[in-house]
């Protein structure tokens, strides 16, 4: 990367000794070299965008990936492409491909595959072998090869005695545990949320039971182990009081939201459009609010895209037969600040996007300071815009939010002693 000048930036950094000031920033050799005002710029490349804020790199804690397996859907390149357009430079990948990221092997190729990309990946390895909930893998050995979490990704663990050993072993070398909150048994087949729309539409059901019998059952093993356990993609109001109730008593746990689980709710399927079918389903307005009252008071600590690529063939069929899930590394971002404008700061905001999944995973904040690698996002925190698909980076379209209006943009990301632009903005990035 080319020495590159932001003019007139708005740092969010809480913790930081530049939080809340707007000042230019010098980056030079992939390093924070100067901070401060009206800086010389000599042969630097210059940034100057109206509004730009800038803040340490956000991390995208669910990103499902098909590669191995089936690459023409996503591949791991295209994927971090995606991820830098939307504003993250480290992003989880779950273990859900083909074969499964149960082993050693499979971290090592997600690591090998996605070396001295700008975005760095951390490979969330299998909780049990082939996900399948039935014996758990060698967790020990994948933490070593370089997982940062054990997750099933969306299979969740039905026996409740593996699920307590996993708990257990975890706490041999300070792992983190990732459950799916959703009761396979509870949500027998369902399409989408269980309530008025779904009896109108003819669909059956998923109750919000499901979430919170699943979310209690892994609270109560988590107090029983005094193990490290984050719940995540939470859609329910029952769920968040579980999570508030756990963390009043000192649990260590921490939960993730999806972005459009915050701006969308079930009415949102009356037109049987498959775009909108994700998994949890989305829930109806007394949730939406439920959650986005987590989100601001801190029950909820991290904000994510819940990234899931698939093909048209698998989107473009009948309601029933459609594959749950949409892309949503590109809009995570705008779309979690449209649906919390007017309910939280920028600050938070970004602590939702930025701390809590770092905490979560136990990885440093890397503040905005002279002279430490820049690991730095951009973006644009009150910019309208509309989504087109010229945005999106991702190979895969499935998508509800093309045309759509938002309130927030990422512009890219410093990182990996590179700069990756968002499309709208590379003519300017490009250094």
């Amino acid at each position: 990367m080319n020495d590159l000048l932001l003019r007139q930036v708005r740092i969010v950094d809480p913790g930081g000794p530049h939080h809340d000031d707007t000042v230019d920033v010098l980056v030079r050799d992939g390093r924070v070299a100067r901070v401060g005002a009206r800086l010389q710029r000599q042969q630097a490349t210059e940034l100057r965008i109206a509004g730009l804020h800038a803040s340490p790199g956000w991390v995208d804690l669910r990103l499902r990936v098909p590669d191995p397996g089936h690459e023409h859907v996503q591949d791991l390149p295209n994927a971090l492409d995606a991820a830098a357009a939307g504003g993250f430079t480290a992003v989880g990948i779950l273990p859900s491909t083909s074969p499964v990221m149960d082993g050693r092997s499979g971290v090592e190729y997600v690591l090998r595959r996605t070396a001295g990309h700008a975005v760095r990946a951390l490979p969330i390895a299998a909780l049990t072998k082939g996900c399948k909930g039935e014996q758990l893998s060698e967790a020990y050995d994948l933490m070593r090869a370089g997982a940062v979490a054990l997750s099933d990704d969306q299979h969740p663990v039905r026996n409740t005695r593996l699920m307590l050993l996993a708990l257990q072993y975890a706490l041999n070398f300070n792992g983190r545990v990732m459950s799916f909150p959703l009761d396979p048994d509870l949500v027998a087949n369902g399409l989408m949320h269980e309530g008025p729309m779904s009896v109108r539409l003819g669909m059956r059901g998923i109750p919000a039971l499901a979430e919170q019998v699943q979310v209690a059952r892994d609270l109560a093993l988590l107090a029983y182990t005094g193990s490290r356990l984050h719940i995540a993609t939470v859609s329910t109001a029952d769920a968040v009081a579980l999570i508030r109730d756990a963390k009043a008593r000192k649990l260590d746990v921490t939960a993730s939201v999806a972005a459009h689980h915050l701006l969308l709710d079930d009415s949102a399927l009356s037109g049987y459009d498959t775009h909108y079918k994700v998994m949890p389903p989305l829930r109806d307005a007394t949730h939406v609010a439920a959650l986005r009252e987590a989100v601001k008071d801190g029950t909820i600590d991290t904000i994510t895209s819940d990234h899931r690529p698939e093909d048209v063939e698998h989107k473009k069929v009948e309601f029933p037969q459609a594959a749950p899930g949409i892309i949503g590394t590109e809009t995570a971002f705008g779309v979690a600040a449209t649906a919390m404008k007017g309910r939280l700061t920028v600050r938070r905001l970004v602590e939702r996007f930025c701390h809590g999944p770092r905490a979560t995973l136990g990885i440093d904040v890397p503040h905005i300071r002279e002279g430490t690698p820049a690991e730095v996002t951009l973006f644009l925190p009150e910019t309208p815009w509309t989504v087109a698909a010229s945005d999106l980076v991702s190979r895969s379209r499935n998508t509800p939010f093309i045309g759509q209006q938002l309130n927030a943009r990422s512009v890219g990301i410093l990182a990996n002693g590179r700069a990756a632009a968002s499309p709208a903005f590379r003519h300017q990035l490009a250094c």
